[in-house]
């Protein structure tokens, strides 16, 4: 993979995860529900940046032939 693909796909993941975590998308888990017994809201929220985060481990990672 070369250079420009790796960057194109990082600005991808920034504004991605920008879109996710602004407002109109962010309010759609503001309710107050739980599961398992952990409020909806901050569930949504780590499960956003933990996928931010697997996404960008293996953007990085991908082998660059």
């Amino acid at each position: 993979m070369n250079q420009s693909l790796v960057s194109q796909r990082l600005l991808a993941l920034f504004f991605a995860g920008g879109m996710l975590l602004n407002f109109p998308l962010l309010a759609l888990w503001n309710h107050p529900a739980e599961v398992l017994g952990i409020p909806l809201f901050p569930l949504a929220l780590f499960a956003i940046w933990a996928l931010m985060i697997a996404a960008l481990a293996w953007i990085m990672e991908t082998r660059q032939d």
